[in-house]
């Protein structure tokens, strides 16, 4: 079994690039970094480090070592904190993730209601669309049903909201003025892209197309929804996206709703089985209703 001690030390040591500087930020002598550092090479049978100059890099070997340490040495620093809150009777510590327009919506007005109502709780707020394939397995997820997730085993899993995607115009196009346009009015036009993650989402708009008997012709790709809005406001194309993407609407856009077919994407919330009568998981769950409700 790999000792976790020196794990860190050969973490700090390839951080530095120096035994030296390493061991003045750890508070340990050269000597004793050194030979912490090979007896780890000892143990593990492996070449790590190899010197450079003056200074230390890590081998290709240690590149990966260091890697995967680091997702080790996270994860135990995790339930190192979530022993001393238990010990200290705090309530702990929750980990959330969420998608992007989720986050800027809800999450907000969430975390501030739960910092006042439990000052000894942290937040570890994680953004999917950042996370994809960690191994760390939330406490609260937000997510969008077909998304790539982590398993949903051990989990209580409820829908939260079913919304419609909506077209986002130039003020001034030809189907700005209008109530409703059917998906393929869109086919010739220039498309805007909002989605960085290639995920659900666009998968959704991307089958509604193909429905309506046409690909999307994406001209411009954005990180985003705001960025895609503000490019739609300055006259570069159109975009469609889901109604809580949208958020409060730029002056020189026009929304507008979409049928034959509207294309629709459902939101969903799991919590872990063995949180449920935690009450700050139970007080999140109930705010999180309430945001949903007042943006439906």
């Amino acid at each position: 079994m790999l000792d976790t001690n020196r794990l860190r030390v050969f973490r700090a040591v390839i951080a530095e690039g120096s035994v030296a500087r390493a061991a003045t930020n750890l508070g340990y002598t050269p000597s004793a970094v050194s030979q912490q550092v090979s007896t780890l090479q000892r143990e593990t049978g492996l070449s790590l480090i190899e010197r450079s100059g003056r200074g230390i890099v890590a081998t290709a070997t240690g590149r990966l070592l260091a890697a995967e340490a680091d997702a080790v040495l996270e994860r135990l620093a995790r339930l190192e904190s979530l022993t001393a809150d238990l010990r200290a009777g705090r309530v702990g510590s929750l980990t959330v993730s969420h998608f992007a327009s989720a986050g800027s919506t809800w999450i907000p007005p969430i975390v501030a209601t739960l910092s006042r109502e439990f000052p000894g709780l942290r937040l570890d707020l994680r953004l999917t669309e950042l996370h994809q394939g960690s191994a760390e397995e939330p406490d609260v997820e937000i997510f969008v049903e077909g998304a790539n997730s982590t398993p949903l085993t051990g989990y209580d899993i409820r829908p939260l909201l079913t919304e419609p995607y909506l077209a986002v115009l130039p003020v001034g196009h030809r189907l700005a003025d209008r109530q409703q346009i059917a998906l393929a009015e869109l086919a010739e036009e220039s498309w805007v892209d909002n989605d960085v993650a290639r995920g659900s989402c666009r998968q959704i708009l991307l089958d509604a197309c193909a429905a309506a008997g046409f690909s999307p012709g994406f001209q411009i790709e954005t990180q985003d929804y705001p960025t895609a809005v503000a490019f739609v406001a300055a006259g570069a194309g159109i975009t469609v996206l889901p109604r809580l993407g949208l958020g409060t609407p730029p002056a020189g856009v026009r929304v507008v709703a979409l049928e034959d077919p509207t294309p629709t994407r459902s939101i969903l919330v799991r919590s872990r089985q063995s949180l449920r009568n935690n009450p700050a998981v139970r007080r999140l769950l109930g705010l999180l209703d309430t945001r949903v409700s007042a943006s439906s």
